[in-house]
């Protein structure tokens, strides 16, 4: 409440004195002594300035890591992929789920886009894991030119999570 009231008494201030709305929290952190400058050029930024400018891209950023939405996103992200495509098999009441989940993250994003990452609820997709015998989770395939490279179930060593990879982008 204290601060509201500051705040209030400062900005009443500072149209009294009639000083650019961007100068009030200069004034404050440079002090007082800035109200009674010389006449010329002022050293603080214009209230119409524009901040400097960035670069916007308009096109989608892509994502190395992605939820399935549904069949048919499984279809066309990781079926249709011109990448390799991990696909993580697991539920969010598995605990070494929650174990692998974030290793496989570290290990795809190392790899910066040459290989991808699909996350599969069993419980939100058990069609997707029917189809891909997926029998207890965390399972993970390796899936290259629409087809199962690779497979294993549980959580493995990082050393073996490389190895599964690199077995992956491997020669077809």
């Amino acid at each position: 409440m204290a601060q509201r009231v500051l705040v209030r008494r400062l900005a009443s201030v500072a149209v009294t004195v009639r000083l650019p709305a961007c100068s009030l929290t200069s004034v404050l952190a440079r002090g007082l002594h800035t109200l009674s400058r010389p006449p010329g050029p002022s050293p603080l930024p214009s209230p119409l300035a524009l901040p400097p400018s960035r670069t916007l891209t308009t096109s989608h950023p892509r994502c190395i890591s992605f939820n399935i939405q549904d069949h048919e996103d499984f279809v066309e992200r990781v079926i249709n992929s011109k990448e390799p495509v991990l696909v993580d098999f697991h539920a969010v009441w598995c605990g070494p789920c929650k174990v692998l989940g974030p290793k496989l993250e570290k290990l795809v994003a190392k790899q910066s886009g040459k290989v991808l990452m699909a996350k599969v609820d069993i419980d939100d997709h058990t069609d997707l894991a029917i189809q891909y015998e997926v029998s207890s989770v965390p399972t993970v395939m390796g899936v290259r030119d629409g087809r199962v490279v690779d497979k294993f179930i549980g959580v493995k060593s990082d050393d073996e999570l490389e190895a599964f990879i690199s077995k992956l982008l491997g020669p077809c």
